[in-house]
């Protein structure tokens, strides 16, 4: 973390820096399971619409953090994350449909991404950048 992020009002609940490196690596785990199921799965290989979905909020997922972090865009950042929350969303809702395991796989996930929109939220609002 840089220090721009060690200096800014944050609000009380959040995480030590080091929960990130082992909440990530399990989200992602989630994820790539969730995904790998619905892609073998008969009524998805070798491609199917709800991969779109997924790849969809992966990529504004990756994108985030150069937003907030880098370039400081915290609105913009903000908005990137509902983004990513709704693609989630849709892509919980066409998993469900391929296998529901799969689907409740990426519950962790998007309660995660619910919690960083709040903290995201909370540091733009008492933040003048």
């Amino acid at each position: 973390m840089n220090n721009w992020y060690k200096n800014i009002n944050k609000s009380s609940l959040t995480p030590p820096s080091y929960l990130f490196g082992i909440v990530w690596p399990i989200l992602y785990t989630l994820m790539f399971v969730s995904t790998l199921m619905v892609w073998n799965n008969k009524k998805c290989f070798p491609y199917c619409y709800p991969l779109t979905l997924f790849f969809i909020q992966l990529v504004f997922n990756l994108i985030w953090t150069t937003l907030f972090f880098k370039l400081r865009l915290l609105k913009i950042a903000l908005i990137n994350l509902g983004i990513i929350i709704l693609f989630t969303f849709l892509t919980i809702k066409a998993y469900f449909k391929i296998n529901k395991l799969s689907a409740y796989l990426l519950v962790p996930y998007i309660i995660w991404l619910l919690f960083a929109f709040y903290l995201n939220l909370y540091i733009t609002l008492n933040n003048s950048l």
